[in-house]
C-alpha cells in the first residue's frame, strides 16, 4: 500500500495495475471531504434548514424572489457552532457598533 495523498491510498495488484482507494472505501463525500469538511457543512445545512423554516413563516410577506438569508439566522448559526467549539466571542458596545457601521467615522 502507497499512500498517495489524504483520503487516497494506492495497491499494486499482482498483475502490476494500481488500484487507488478513496476515503478508506467508505463515502467519499464524507471521509475525503477536502473541499467541504462536515465541519463546514454542518454550518451549511443548519442555515438552510434554519431559512426554509423562515421562509414558510413569512411566505405571506415574501415576494416570488430570491431573498438573503436573514443576517439573524447566520448570527445564530455561527454563535452555536462557536460555542460548540467552546469558542467565546466579546459582544460589541453600542460604541463600537455605531464605529463598524459607520463611514464617517475612523479611516
Amino acid at each position: 500500500m502507497k499512500h498517495v495523498r489524504p483520503s487516497v491510498d494506492g495497491y499494486v495488484l499482482k498483475d502490476g495495475r494500481t488500484l487507488y482507494l478513496l476515503g478508506e472505501g467508505r463515502l467519499v463525500n464524507l471521509a475525503a471531504a477536502e473541499g467541504h469538511p462536515p465541519a463546514v457543512m454542518d454550518m451549511s445545512f443548519a442555515t438552510q434548514a434554519l431559512t426554509a423554516e423562515w421562509a414558510v413563516q413569512h411566505k405571506q410577506r415574501l415576494a416570488a424572489a430570491v431573498h438573503d438569508v436573514p443576517k439573524e439566522i447566520e448570527d445564530d448559526v455561527a454563535a452555536l457552532k462557536l460555542r460548540s467549539m467552546g469558542i467565546q466571542i466579546d459582544r460589541l458596545s453600542a460604541e463600537q457598533e455605531k464605529y463598524l457601521s459607520s463611514w464617517q467615522t475612523g479611516t
